[in-house]
């Protein structure tokens, strides 16, 4: 019998730990949080009941360092760790120290761990528990092309591949290898076939350690970037009864064949036009889409993976066992992002992140929200961790509802200060291939982009955000504050701000006039502008956009945030002079985000050709290449492997030939 838990740490951070804070209080369990510096501000650290500092800011010197993190137990009393995602939360080792220092380890046995963790091991213990795997090529030819290649101890995309030519095979091998290495400290990798038109559907498992498994339905994970999760639902839609009973009981004779303990996923590879599917992986902890399965089943697998853990989970298991939770409607969830339509991390200042909901962390009531958010309004985003904000989770009686709510929700939101995927993730939610599932795992990679809609001077959000800055002005004045904004004698001609809107680089002009009964703009009719809102009629219909001006100390630009009914957007004003320290010359490749260059491909003075690799960055855990934008000579080298850059930083200068030349 294991003593019960009194004192709880998480050895994570953001969102997860903050989720399983929300648990230990209902519990009446105390919590503990470890943090880095740069995290020292941000919610998960003050709602635990005690912090300890881990001196960094890399996961390297912080969240990995399983001695750090066992030595803030000791110093804090706690009496249990708790992994969440992520970081240790596979690291077999750290589990058996966690349990070697005499505290309770509320995940998996390390063996369990281990068995799982290697992607080739695993195959092989899956396919003797009668677990249809899918079988790599020992010699790959042009029939078995597209393939990918793996990390064995991989996950999120990162050392993972797709080859479509044997020719580039060895190439891509030793690229993932290299990214392996450097996200898990292993570079081992394998290759097996790439399903084009395949799903991705997992099932919820909770052992209790002596063969007995909770199955808990099954997620449809299929909208992927980069091989990382996008949208998740429960249940699955579009999978037929039998499939779905089919997969359950595989997921319950894996977890079985390993005493599994505690909460896990196994991963499958869904082929929908053959009705079958394969083994991918065992995730031996708490998934990141776990809320799904949360609301349809009404558990709280955090609540049972602490149960399990205290050795207090057999009444437990024994009521579900005999009376099975029944699916109860549907429930999407989205992952928002700090990223742009790119899919390129951002890193600043968040100034608002507000999202209605009618729960955190927890269950609903009624159909509605809910909202695990490891970030606040003011909080900084750093380079150094994952991009992902919050996770926003809709529950509704039927999919089409759950899906309603959800873009409902992501539109009305008001996010400012940094590019997220908000846009993407209504897109997604609204694209009818969506609606229908008729989805693959490559799909966000093969849709077409949606058609932007051009914007000037006349476009409402436009005009808005202009007014909104002459009223902002307007109400700086310290003097004449009785004259109407711009007003004058003789007009001459109509006032003009200059707009930049987020993602493009053109400008647009907003044309309008100031004058005693207000602002004037041809083609609609402003009913009110304040510095916090501007209210405008275009065809008889009024609309109301709702703002936020944050000034830029370093460029003196002012960043106009608008929430309203064509959705968000923001535009830049910029000064009207420049800095001739903040321009740059010809053919300078600028860093797309703050992170660290890994590799350095050329030398100065090298000639270069189109498209040629010159340099890897890495940022929030993904690897960004630099390539030549044109064929040139390397004028300037700014950077070499292990230089911190700064977003907007000039890492080279590739200039043309005949402009080398002429320098020279």
């Amino acid at each position: 019998m294991v003593s019960s838990i009194n004192r709880l740490l998480v050895a994570n951070r953001g969102e997860i730990a903050r989720r399983v804070f929300a648990t230990a209080r209902r519990l009446g369990i105390e919590t503990v949080a470890v943090h880095s510096d740069a995290d020292a501000d941000l919610p998960f650290v003050t709602e635990a009941d005690l912090a300890v500092r881990l001196p960094g800011s890399t996961p390297a010197e912080t969240y990995l360092r399983a001695d750090l993190v066992i030595e803030a137990a000791r110093r804090t009393g706690a009496d249990a760790i708790h992994p969440g995602y992520g970081f240790l939360s596979e690291n077999a080792e750290f589990a058996a120290a966690v349990e070697a220092a005499g505290l309770v380890w509320v995940g998996p046995t390390a063996d369990s761990i281990v068995a799982m963790g290697s992607k080739v091991g695993s195959k092989d213990l899956m396919r003797a528990a009668g677990v249809p795997v899918l079988e790599a090529p020992e010699s790959p030819t042009e029939a078995d092309l597209p393939l990918l290649v793996k990390a064995s101890a991989g996950g999120g995309g990162r050392g993972m591949r797709i080859v479509r030519d044997l020719a580039a095979l060895e190439g891509e091998i030793a690229l993932a290898s290299a990214e392996a290495a450097s996200a898990f400290g292993d570079g081992t990798v394998f290759v097996e076939p790439y399903v084009e038109a395949g799903r991705h559907v997992e099932v919820q498992v909770v052992g209790d350690g002596h063969g007995d498994v909770l199955v808990f339905g099954e997620r449809d994970c299929t909208v992927q970037r980069r091989h990382q999760k996008v949208v998740e639902e429960a249940p699955a839609p579009r999978l037929p009864a039998h499939v779905a009973k089919e997969l359950h009981e595989a997921a319950r004779r894996a977890a079985a064949a390993i005493d599994y303990r505690g909460a896990g996923t196994v991963e499958f590879l869904y082929d929908p036009a053959a009705e079958r599917f394969f083994f991918l992986e065992m995730n031996t902890r708490l998934q990141v889409e776990h809320p799904v399965t949360e609301l349809v089943h009404g558990v709280d697998l955090v609540e049972l993976q602490l149960a399990v853990a205290q050795g207090e989970a057999a009444d437990t298991f024994a009521a579900l066992q005999a009376a099975p939770p029944a699916v109860n409607g549907h429930a999407i969830e989205v992952r928002l992002y700090a990223e742009d339509s790119a899919w390129t991390p951002q890193s600043g200042r968040l100034v608002t992140l507000e999202l209605d909901a009618e729960a955190e962390f927890g269950p609903l009531q009624r159909a509605g929200i809910r909202l695990d958010s490891g970030f606040a309004s003011g909080n900084e985003v750093g380079t150094h961790y994952d991009a992902m904000l919050a996770k926003v989770i809709s529950w509704a009686p039927t999919r089409a509802q759950a899906i309603r709510q959800l873009v409902s929700a992501l539109r009305r939101a008001r996010i400012h200060g940094l590019t997220v995927n908000r846009e993407q993730l209504v897109e997604i939610l609204s694209d009818p291939a969506f609606a229908a599932m008729d989805v693959t795992t490559s799909w966000l990679e093969t849709r077409e982009a949606a058609v932007v809609a051009p914007v000037t001077g006349s476009t409402p959000s436009a005009v808005a955000a202009a007014l909104l800055l002459a009223a902002d002005a307007a109400s700086r004045r310290t003097v004449q504050r009785g004259i109407p904004a711009a007003w004058r004698n003789v007009v001459s001609q109509p006032q003009q701000t200059t707009l930049v809107p987020q993602g493009r680089d053109e400008e647009v002009v907003v044309e309008w006039l100031g004058t005693r009964d207000g602002f004037v703009v041809d083609g609609m009719t402003v009913l009110a502008a304040t510095p916090q809102a501007v209210r405008l009629e275009v065809d008889g219909v009024a609309r109301t956009y709702a703002g936020r001006i944050v000034n830029c100390l370093r460029t003196g630009a002012r960043e106009v945030f608008l929430d309203g009914p064509e959705g968000a957007s923001s535009w830049r004003n910029p000064p009207r002079f420049t800095d001739p320290a903040d321009q740059v010359v010809a053919g300078s490749l600028l860093a797309p985000m703050p992170g660290s260059v890994i590799s350095v491909s050329v030398a100065e003075g090298e000639t270069v050709s189109a498209g040629q690799l010159l340099l890897v960055m890495e940022a929030m855990k993904m690897q960004h290449s630099i390539a030549a934008p044109t064929d040139g000579v390397v004028t300037a080298l700014n950077v070499a492997a292990g230089t911190q850059v700064e977003a907007g930083q000039v890492l080279a200068v590739v200039e043309e030939p005949s402009q080398a030349g002429e320098q020279a």
